[in-house]
């Protein structure tokens, strides 16, 4: 029986599997298209993937001092200055996997108790804490949610997106050996087998 430690570790693979396809993908665009004003809630894939990369950095240092059993970072704010940290995909990439890494490292080392640990982040109207397992929901439902806004504008360039859209279905598993190669990973590794 798969536990939600096991299903939150496989979401992190899953979401690092994800952004290095779609950082793959948009590395074959030229720094003018990269940049580029296009239509979202971020104007272009080079403010939405920076987006992407601060929050996630922001978000696991915030679960790596909880875990810890440290105070909150004092200003979440250094996070964001600058806005936009990566002006090429080149620089973005691995600061993307960096952090993705991160938070599988965070997940397969996490236990059932740790899921309901709170964490603990500095916003603006003050100290705010949310549990584990809640977070982490979170964060991978936020790169979901953006990935998918890159997405729908590396469709409007001369780059086909990448398939994104399945969580590791078996019957798939060979679609995938390659970037598996490329990232590491193995499915016994995203399983826990």
């Amino acid at each position: 029986m798969i536990t939600l430690e096991r299903h939150l570790a496989a979401w992190a693979y899953q979401n690092a599997w994800a952004n290095h396809r779609l950082l793959a993908a948009c590395a074959k665009l030229s720094p003018e298209a990269f940049a580029a004003r296009r239509t979202s809630f971020f104007p272009s894939l080079k403010a939405t993937l920076n987006h992407i990369v601060t929050v996630d950095r922001m978000y696991a240092d915030a679960i790596e001092r909880a875990l810890a059993g440290r105070e909150p970072h004092p200003d979440i704010g250094s996070f964001y200055e600058p806005e936009e940290p990566f002006a090429t995909v080149a620089e973005l990439a691995p600061a993307q996997s960096a952090v993705d890494r991160r938070f599988i490292a965070l997940c397969e080392s996490m236990t059932a108790a740790d899921l309901e640990r709170p964490v603990a982040i500095l916003r603006r109207k003050g100290r705010v804490e949310e549990e584990l397992h809640r977070l982490l929901a979170h964060v991978f439902e936020h790169q979901v949610h953006h990935r998918g806004q890159a997405h729908a504008m590396l469709a409007g360039t001369a780059v086909a997106p990448p398939q994104l859209d399945e969580f590791f279905c078996a019957n798939e598993a060979d679609l995938r050996e390659a970037d598996f190669r490329a990232l590491g990973f193995t499915e016994d590794a995203v399983w826990g087998r």
